[in-house]
């Protein structure tokens, strides 16, 4: 059973900087495609970014484009979620996930919740205007 465990959430100030740590533990991390969604609080679930299990193509949403850099490293077994230039509206519990087939899939596959086999419990984001 493939297992999921964020880290590296907290209050920043808007303009600041986070980074997000997805542990894995269980399978061979470096077959799965790693997702990262956030859920703002009263809002659904959404997409924020995507690495292949390759790792040769990254995938963002629009509003985090250019602020934030998804990463992996297959020997520690973990996905990053690098944040910049934060915002307010970027306050969101942050979830990563796994994909655990060895596989490659059309861009906007990767942003569809239901493509990820396995999910992490969770890592608040809270920025400060």
């Amino acid at each position: 059973q493939v297992q999921l465990l964020e880290s590296g959430g907290g209050l920043v100030q808007a303009g600041g900087s986070l980074k997000l740590s997805c542990t894995t533990s269980g399978g061979t991390f470096s077959n799965y495609a790693m997702g990262w969604f956030r859920q703002p609080p009263g809002k659904e679930r959404e997409f924020v970014a995507a690495i292949t299990w390759s790792g040769t193509r990254t995938y963002y949403t629009d509003s985090v484009q250019g602020r934030f850099t998804i990463s992996r490293d297959n020997v520690a077994n973990t996905a990053y979620l690098q944040m910049g230039s934060l915002k307010p509206e970027d306050t969101a519990v942050y979830y990563c996930s796994a994909n655990l087939f060895r596989r490659h899939y059309f861009p906007t596959t990767y942003m569809i919740p239901s493509t990820y086999d396995s999910w992490g419990q969770g890592t608040q984001v809270t920025v400060s205007s």
